[in-house]
């Protein structure tokens, strides 16, 4: 049975660019119907929840869905699970020009 899991957000399939919003969405079909994994509405709930930030309008509509069937804590953990993906799999900030500017400032001195 495959797993298919994004560990990291600048990485999708095949290492080809950022998770997208369909690569996400496609998650969210996977463990909402079970295909290649058990049912898990919490589960599905966090990708097409992470899908929808990224612009996924089916993912918004199948999280309405979804979340009808669920419980208000199990919704409650689908939500924090979307907020620790993102918060661990962030990319790193890209200086601001001017800390670049001081940085270059200083080595220079």
């Amino acid at each position: 049975m495959a797993r298919f899991e994004i560990l990291d957000s600048t990485m999708a399939p095949l290492g080809q660019g950022p998770a997208a919003g369909d690569v996400l969405f496609e998650l969210g079909m996977m463990y909402s119907i079970g295909r290649d994994v058990p049912v898990d509405l919490v589960a599905a709930h966090k990708w097409f929840n992470l899908a929808a930030m990224k612009g996924n309008a089916d993912a918004v509509r199948l999280r309405r869905e979804i979340a009808d069937q669920m419980s208000d804590a199990e919704i409650g953990v689908a939500q924090r699970a979307a907020r620790d993906w993102l918060r661990s799999n962030e990319t790193p900030a890209l200086p601001s020009m001017a800390a670049a500017a001081a940085a270059s400032t200083a080595l220079a001195a």
